[in-house]
């Protein structure tokens, strides 16, 4: 049982750790168009 807990949190860590990058990766993303939008409206 302890075996199976164990497996349980990392499990829920690694998914937590993982969907966390996407996130950051999304918003630098957003980000990056938007500097572009700024760029070529001020050009």
């Amino acid at each position: 049982m302890k075996r199976f807990i164990a497996f349980s949190l990392l499990a829920l860590f690694s998914a937590g750790i993982l969907a966390g990058c996407n996130t950051i990766g999304g918003a630098g993303k957003d980000i990056e168009e938007g500097g572009e939008a700024v760029q070529d409206a001020a050009s």
